[in-house]
């Protein structure tokens, strides 16, 4: 194509090539980095037309040559720039994100769609998966709305001040998960908390029933013992509060709509938890892998540790339905991490229920019945339905430093996998 042709000359390396061709009278196709899609795309009128301007605004060389006074560092970052093609102004629609600025300018919406990799064993999506999206659709509406700067959904206030963000609290509920290939609206949006604080709330939605799946929020104070979204100076790691220039340009994006009513749960204290809990998983190491781009531990990954701590049984016949996280401190490539979880009441076994009579093997011994009987022994459990978390790195001396706390609840699955 002539335009890959032009791509070649602009760019060292091409990322993907693309070539179409026809095939009879009515046929026609499409080729991808040499693989052959033989079914042509498929687009609605004013998408396509949206993706054309796109792609128009996008025929300008990439990866144009170093300027006279251009230093190589600044001119790979100019190159950075040029190839995320961060917006400088308010965009009301994204077409390559499938997004929308609605509800007066300020809601940002999200079209996606759940992929086989974000799915589990019962198709359905993760809770993992879940926090990534409110994460990366939090961002795109920092991009879509122009104020995107240099740094991880920092504004241009925030890289002029060498501030980041740091999230400290969090609450996400979850009534419905979605299954693999489903379709989802996600909304989000920010408002004011308080004198001096901030919030952000989502709303995940099923497209073809309208459903509510997810709730989530960020919100308090900044800069004092109850906040929940602060910013953090990149150099120093201190806290900071925010600046007028930050203020101003965030405020304007503000509106007053909460998306999870009761906040009783999410400002309930988390008790702090100590090596005699139920259940401790020591010894876990970060993978380089989980570093985000503030080159420490990406917040979700501390969910994987948590949840992985409680039984196997358990999480086979339950899922989460609410988790508040407060975190306390970063987490770097080479700490080591422990996992700590206690359940709100002891485990019981159901009344009147006796495992031995059930096997028909009145003389098994507990470790036979835990052993090659344990998925009875399991589904005969009544197991609580509330936990609590903690996340903690070995400091120097034997002591461990508080990462991150939380509190899980739970209910029965609907169907269990084997």
């Amino acid at each position: 194509m002539a335009n890959a042709a032009l791509s070649r000359f602009f760019c060292s390396k091409l990322l993907v090539r693309c070539s179409a061709y026809e095939k009879d009278a009515g046929g026609g196709g499409v080729r991808v980095n040499g693989a052959a899609h033989r079914a042509p795309l498929q687009v609605g009128a004013a998408l396509e037309t949206s993706i054309n301007r796109s792609l128009a605004g996008l025929s300008a060389p990439v990866l144009a040559p170093l300027g006279e006074d251009e230093g190589e560092g600044e001119g790979e970052e100019r190159r950075r720039s040029e190839r995320q093609n961060i917006p400088r102004e308010k965009q009301t629609a994204d077409p390559f994100r499938q997004a929308l600025i609605v509800e007066g300018g300020v809601r940002y919406r999200q079209t996606v769609v759940v992929r086989s990799y974000e799915g589990g064993a019962d198709r359905t999506a993760t809770l993992e998966t879940v926090l990534n999206l409110l994460q990366e659709t939090a961002l795109n509406h920092v991009w879509m709305s122009g104020l995107l700067g240099d740094g991880f959904g920092a504004t241009h206030g925030m890289a002029r001040n060498n501030l980041i963000w740091v999230v400290s609290r969090m609450h996400v509920q979850v009534d419905h998960y979605p299954i693999w290939g489903e379709v989802l609206d996600i909304d989000t949006w920010v408002g004011s908390s308080g004198k001096n604080g901030m919030r952000r709330d989502w709303l995940i939605r099923s497209r073809s029933s309208g459903a509510d799946f997810v709730r989530a929020t960020r919100h308090g104070l900044f800069c004092s013992e109850n906040h929940t979204w602060v910013m953090m100076n990149k150099a120093t790691r201190r806290l900071s509060k925010m600046p007028e220039e930050v203020r101003a340009e965030i405020s304007p994006w503000f509106t007053d709509r909460h998306a999870i009513q009761d906040q009783e749960e999410a400002t309930d204290k988390i008790i702090k938890l100590d090596a005699n809990a139920t259940y401790v998983d020591s010894d876990l190491k970060p993978r380089r892998s989980d570093l985000d781009m503030n080159h420490h531990v990406n917040n979700v990954k501390y969910v994987r540790w948590m949840l992985e701590t409680l039984p196997d049984q358990f999480l086979q016949q339950h899922q989460l339905s609410s988790i508040v996280l407060e975190y306390r401190k970063e987490c770097g490539s080479s700490d080591v991490v422990q996992s700590i979880c206690q359940p709100d009441e002891e485990d019981t076994i159901l009344p009147g229920e006796n495992v031995g009579i059930v096997t028909g093997c009145p003389s098994l011994s507990p470790e036979i019945i835990n052993g090659c009987h344990l998925g009875l022994a399991g589904a005969l459990r009544r197991w609580p339905t509330r936990y609590t978390h903690l996340l903690q790195l070995k400091a120097d001396g034997g002591k461990y430093e508080e990462i991150v706390r939380g509190r899980t609840t739970w209910k029965k699955k609907s169907y269990q996998t084997s």
